[in-house]
């Protein structure tokens, strides 16, 4: 996927203003408009125009592109780096991932879900302040135990000078115990402020979880990778393996292979219906790097009669 540099789509600045940016649309607009235009691209480019205007005249989402695009040129090539929109805060009113495939895969991977099934409850009642969400990244062991997290958040916003500041604030969040990928916390109140003497609106936080060294959850089971030693899946044995929550001792049968995946139930993340640990096996070699180690690989070549390669769909 290609960056795309909206500034230089519009022809304008980095520090332009909300100011500048409308009337460059409009400028673009009318001359690439498919119904008056004689241009031979000007639908194509018109789609172009659109996108860019859309994000750049969102306080949020340009905010959000300006700190996601330094560096980058147009053309180059791109992926948005995991959870690149966390710790900003936006509105509720985002694109569903509907409204945004009609614009490029690189709009939509940005933003189709920014604010996207976290709507709130703030178009129902006009004086209520809106809702607002943000996605933050916790640590896998905070599902465990639980804990009181200071996020810090950055709120865009437009100053006097119609230009995009980024402000930010820090709030103490109470993490619950058995807290999944994706789960919403709601802090009530902390969304934007109502109008005459209406309440505020909430904030929605969607859960995310940094990169375990060991650990992959997906819903609320945990998966695992775990080595043992050939003679431990020969014979059967039983290994210990530490988690977050504990450790715990696990029964490896007699005969299992690599790759094989034992299941062991309501070992995942804790909840009302705990999730269950997953734990794949890896068979790992003892080098031969002394004389003992082998000779005992040259008595084993010699006497087990063991083709591996013939093995292949038993």
């Amino acid at each position: 996927m290609e960056f795309k540099d909206y500034y230089r789509t519009l022809g304008v600045a980095r520090e332009a203003t909300a100011e500048e940016i409308k009337k460059a649309f409009r400028k673009l607009a009318r001359k690439y408009h498919p119904d008056v235009s004689k241009e031979p691209d000007a639908a194509e480019r018109m789609k172009e125009i659109n996108e860019a205007h859309t994000v750049l005249s969102d306080p949020e989402k340009r905010a959000a592109y300006d700190q996601l695009g330094k560096g980058y040129r147009p053309g180059q090539e791109f992926r948005p780096p995991p959870d690149w929109d966390a710790g900003f805060e936006f509105s509720t009113h985002g694109f569903s991932p509907h409204d945004a495939a009609q614009f490029s895969d690189f709009f939509s991977q940005l933003f189709g879900r920014m604010g996207g099934g976290m709507h709130g409850r703030g178009g129902h009642f006009q004086a209520r302040g809106e809702d607002h969400a943000a996605k933050v990244v916790l640590d896998l062991e905070d599902a465990f135990h639980g804990a009181t997290r200071q996020i810090s958040l950055r709120v865009p916003k437009m100053d006097a000078q119609g230009r995009v500041t980024v402000e930010t604030r820090t709030l103490n969040v109470k993490i619950p115990v058995g807290v999944r990928e994706g789960q919403v916390i709601r802090l009530a109140g902390q969304g934007a402020p109502g109008t005459g003497g209406a309440p505020a609106g909430d904030l929605l936080l969607e859960v995310h979880f940094r990169p375990h060294e060991q650990l992959r959850a997906e819903g609320r089971d945990l998966h695992l990778s775990l080595p043992v030693a050939p003679w431990e899946v020969a014979l059967g044995a039983v290994v210990q393996v530490d988690l977050p929550g504990g450790s715990l001792k696990v029964r490896i049968p007699a005969g299992a292979q690599s790759g094989h995946t034992l299941r062991v139930r309501g070992k995942g993340i804790p909840g009302t219906t705990p999730g269950d640990l997953l734990l794949e096996l890896q068979v790992v070699l003892p080098p031969a790097n002394t004389p003992k180690a082998r000779e005992l690989y040259e008595t084993m070549a010699r006497e087990l009669a063991f083709e591996p390669r013939q093995q292949r769909g038993k």
